[in-house]
């Protein structure tokens, strides 16, 4: 069904990268859910209605929550896809994120409702009627949820959208939700006890509660600046590097101005003795390359390292193990040996990941300490940096 779907209404489908494909993929995902969620809502209201479960009532109040946010991810779908203006000349996707928000905060609303009624029903429990029509509906629920959420994470994967995909966990959750309330129903039938009707529309609004809660921290996240993914970070950096001549990197930023709107920038460390011409030529192929195979504006810094000099090569891997010893998440880079008359400066930047909570100075202390024992007339200059991947961390 999923690939029919897919078929009928999306024009060129293997192009997910373009922004109005991603729109016409978010746009089908949010309309069927927002038709399903819909049709389930109205089924499950007038079977909560006509056998008094507030059980029933409370899921179905659920997947009309559910609809509204599919018609706000379908706007905020719509939004993100406009092109860049000169008042925004980072495009407008980070309105995907803010359609998230939205969602969460409904959902939060909609579970305090819920609790609030079926704490109601918990202290003046009511008759509750059963019926094959509620066990029929209930079952036909969890049925759609399973294949809506396989649905959701389909094209959620296809367009690499963090919405589509809490999307698809929450209908997930909601075949949880509805099987406990088929369970409540059916344990009122036989024990008689009105009571559990009660506690599970209690259950099932504290697991709405923290569903949004989760919903609301995912979204919250990339429009405060979260760290970029490890693979993402990964892809870059194997990718950078293997290019010939390349001697490392450092010092990546992915800043995020929604899916598929994101900018890139690094330092790439290339021999000093290289043809500047050359090496110029060898940026900019790495950064077309970027554009035309992963549609990734990357900005490149040159950094030239000295080869010839065995003692900086040398003072490196001492550098390097002896930070791996102290904190596997420490690195350096922009190591120079500048000599003089009376002393010689080594120059490099010490690199700590965000958060870093052990003490600075005594970790530059022990750093100067070990350098003076590489050699007597070695003055240390070290600059202090702030990672900024989550790699770091490793």
């Amino acid at each position: 069904m999923t690939q029919l779907l897919i078929r009928l209404f999306i024009r060129r489908p293997n192009s997910p990268q373009d922004s109005r494909v991603r729109a016409a993929y978010g746009n089908l995902a949010s309309v069927v859910g927002m038709v399903c969620n819909i049709l389930l809502c109205l089924g499950k209201f007038v079977v909560g209605t006509l056998f008094g479960s507030i059980a029933i009532t409370a899921d179905a109040l659920n997947n009309l929550s559910d609809a509204s946010s599919n018609i706000v991810s379908l706007v905020g779908f719509k939004l993100a896809a406009k092109a860049p203006d000169a008042e925004h000349p980072y495009g407008h996707a980070r309105f995907e994120y803010l359609a998230g928000l939205v969602v969460s905060v409904t959902i939060l609303g909609i579970g305090f409702s819920l609790l609030k009624e079926s704490v109601v029903k918990v202290l003046h429990p009511t008759p509750v009627q059963f019926g094959w029509l509620t066990v029929a509906v209930l079952v036909v629920s969890i049925l759609v949820k399973l294949w809506m959420s396989g649905f959701n994470r389909t094209i959620g994967r296809i367009i690499s959208s963090e919405t589509l995909i809490a999307t698809a966990a929450d209908s997930r959750n909601d075949v949880l939700s509805t099987a406990a309330v088929l369970v409540a129903a059916i344990l009122c039938r036989v024990t008689g006890w009105d009571v559990l009707d009660g506690l599970m529309g209690v259950g099932v609004a504290v697991f709405i509660l923290i569903s949004g809660w989760g919903l609301v921290m995912d979204t919250l996240s990339p429009l405060l600046g979260e760290s970029p993914s490890e693979d993402l970070v990964e892809h870059i950096e194997q990718t950078v590097m293997g290019y010939p001549g390349v001697l490392g990197v450092h010092d990546l930023m992915v800043h995020d101005y929604g899916p598929g709107h994101q900018f890139a920038s690094i330092h790439v460390e290339l021999p000093a003795e290289q043809d500047p011409l050359e090496a110029h030529d060898l940026i900019d192929n790495i950064e077309r390359d970027f554009m035309k195979h992963d549609h990734l504006m990357v900005t490149i810094h040159y950094d030239p390292i000295v080869t010839s000099d065995a003692a900086v090569g040398v003072l490196r891997s001492r550098l390097t193990e002896k930070l791996r010893q102290l904190d596997p998440a420490l690195s350096l880079h922009d190591l120079r040996i500048v000599p003089g008359k009376t002393h010689t400066n080594v120059l490099f930047d010490l690199v700590l990941p965000a958060g870093y909570a052990g003490d600075k100075v005594e970790l530059l202390t022990q750093m100067e300490q070990f350098i003076k024992e590489q050699d007597p007339t070695y003055n240390c200059i070290i600059k202090l940096e702030q990672s900024y991947t989550a790699a770091a961390h490793k």
